[in-house]
């Protein structure tokens, strides 16, 4: 796993989300009819954005983001964004906030999944900051941050072998294997399938230094051509376009990293659950039994339900709005009811069982042993974020 990669994760993620952002207060505030709806001025969304980006690129952050560490939970990386995005006169409540990272997420795990080879994740990169330049370029002392944050990427990361930058982009890879949200945008453009897996094409043209597929030569122990045939590769091919500019000014050439947002309306950026496959209408008895018996087999007698709820909210500041990731209140108020819990599965029986007393000391000892060495992995792994966040509340 490669300890390199937690800056371009923050400033990639961090672009997505002024993308988003930016779309919805542009859009929140419009009616139908083009009119403003008076909830806040041009001023308020430029004040938004610049209260985030100044943070975001804040030399202490950068200073502690660019320290070779591993990669942060998706907990850990959610509370941080999150102390980011509302580090403004801007409020979002949790379900909206829920949503916001899941667009993030899976804007940018299209982009890596696409890069056409390693070295590309840079001008992924350059394409957010290069954005991030046009949202703040009427505050000097703000773009001076992203271009001294631009020149310590270039810095870092210019210089790394072919095999450092595979590296991480499998670690990107691996951090962003579980997430399968379903984007409404992806969906219908057909780049996501229905399971929130992403398709990829077989057509276009092949990165720099690739060869068009379909020809294969056999060549002496001199290099020499002895023969050669085609075969069908399944696909349309194109020779490799030229390569971006990887210094702090250029045409990157590369559209992945580009603000998608601005070619879609608000309503086609949903995200759901991918829904879990329904393979019987009933759930199996047997199975039951089946799981029954072995939560007795390990040491478990009794099962038992809880349900937990919670409620509360924490007013902000006097001078703040609030933002909605949803069409309509209803909708966000819905998902705010729910608690960020998981679509229920049908067919599904679960099983929850409380420890026997009569349990064996020696089964009780190896669970003990497996139960320590993951709360102290989680503890590790959730006070990671801590110095980023007493950072930011330094800086707010």
């Amino acid at each position: 796993m490669s300890t390199r990669a937690l800056p371009l994760v923050f400033i990639n993620l961090g672009g997505e989300m002024l993308y988003i952002l930016d779309q919805r207060l542009q859009s929140s505030n419009t009616t139908e009819d083009g009119s403003e709806k008076g909830l806040w001025t041009e001023g308020d969304r430029r004040r938004v954005l610049n209260d985030i980006v100044g943070t975001l690129f804040s030399k202490a952050f950068l200073d502690e983001l660019f320290k070779p560490q591993q990669l942060y939970s998706h907990r850990t990386m959610k509370t941080v964004l999150s102390r980011l995005a509302q580090g403004s006169i801007m409020r979002l409540n949790p379900a909206s906030m829920d949503r916001l990272y899941e667009l993030m997420v899976m804007g940018l795990k299209y982009q890596v999944w696409l890069c056409p080879r390693p070295k590309d994740l840079l001008l992924i990169s350059y394409n957010h900051l290069d954005s991030t330049k046009k949202l703040v370029q009427d505050t000097p002392t703000i773009l001076n941050q992203v271009h001294e944050a631009h020149r310590r990427v270039i810095e870092a990361y210019t210089s790394l072998s072919p095999g450092e930058l595979q590296l991480l982009r499998h670690t990107l890879l691996n951090f962003f294997e579980d997430f399968h949200i379903r984007v409404s945008f992806f969906l219908k453009t057909q780049i996501q399938n229905p399971n929130g897996r992403f398709v990829l094409g077989t057509s276009g043209p092949v990165p720099q230094g690739v060869q068009v597929p379909g020809l294969i030569r056999v060549l002496d122990c001199r290099g020499r051509e002895l023969r050669r045939w085609e075969f069908p590769t399944g696909g349309d091919y194109t020779s490799a376009i030229r390569e971006g500019s990887f210094d702090l000014y250029g045409d990157r050439v590369l559209k992945l990293g580009l603000n998608i947002y601005t070619m879609v309306n608000p309503e086609e950026t949903h995200t759901s659950k991918t829904p879990a496959a329904k393979t019987e209408s009933r759930p199996n008895l047997l199975a039951k039994e089946e799981l029954n018996l072995l939560s007795r087999l390990m040491g478990t007698l009794k099962s038992q339900s809880q349900s937990q709820s919670e409620s509360g909210s924490r007013p902000g500041p006097e001078k703040s709005f609030r933002i909605n990731l949803f069409p309509s209140d209803q909708e966000e108020d819905e998902a705010g009811a729910v608690g960020g819990a998981e679509e229920p599965w049908s067919g599904v029986i679960n099983i929850q069982a409380s420890q026997d007393v009569g349990a064996s000391s020696e089964l009780a000892h190896i669970l003990g042993q497996f139960t320590e060495k993951q709360e102290k992995q989680e503890s590790e792994t959730c006070s990671k974020g801590d110095e980023l966040l007493a950072l930011m509340d330094q800086l707010g």
